[in-house]
């Protein structure tokens, strides 16, 4: 999630004596447990640091980080499209499924091993925008493809998670394919990047 204004919620946590950091500044459903922030010194820069909280009490404590992350390389943006090289800015729920080309490395998320012929649709044409498709291998996509399937970025792609950009509902030509994925040394199309090993820290908790 990137960071948000503050909310009412979060002036009563601070007004309560909670500390002020950056999960604390943002408008989360009720129950929300954990939290993932990205912050950027800029709206230029290709570089952010990523951290986890969870709740503890009404406020929010540190659980990790920061992390290391890449983000879009034209930056981030809060009204981006679709090719604009932008990560949105927003706070955003990580879907119910996680996938990746290596078998699950131990997450609490339903998990999809993905393989040949598997697609995230960015044909915005496409009634199938914005989602996963398995067309299965040597078939050709009934959408407009402009990348490889996702078996086919194994550095990038060892496991991932769904951000819920343009998700609820699909807006045709917003943004497709926000994840969290690993580093491949240089900045993304629109995605959040951390290093293999923290990517991995973070998916499993």
């Amino acid at each position: 999630m990137l960071l948000a204004p503050i909310s009412q919620l979060a002036a009563a946590a601070l007004a309560l004596g909670c500390p002020s950091n950056a999960a604390s500044r943002l408008e989360l459903p009720q129950g929300t447990s954990q939290a993932i922030t990205v912050e950027a010194a800029s709206t230029r820069t290709t570089y952010a640091a990523l951290r986890i909280w969870r709740r503890s009490g009404r406020c929010w404590a540190a659980a990790g980080g920061p992390f290391p992350a890449r983000v879009g390389w034209n930056g981030v943006r809060r009204d981006r499209h679709e090719g604009d090289g932008t990560t949105p800015i927003g706070t955003f729920r990580i879907a119910a499924t996680m996938y990746g080309n290596e078998p699950n490395p131990g997450v609490s998320f339903r998990y999809r091993r993905v393989g040949c012929g598997d697609w995230w649709v960015e044909d915005a044409s496409s009634p199938a925008y914005n989602t996963f498709q398995r067309v299965g291998c040597g078939i050709r996509p009934p959408f407009r493809v402009t990348t490889p399937d996702l078996s086919q970025d194994r550095t990038a792609y060892p496991y991932f998670a769904v951000v819920e950009f343009n998700l609820r509902p699909v807006v045709p030509g917003r943004g497709s394919g926000i994840f969290l994925h690993a580093q491949t040394g240089r900045p993304t199309n629109g995605c959040i990047s951390l290093p293999r090993t923290d990517l991995l820290r973070v998916l499993r908790w």
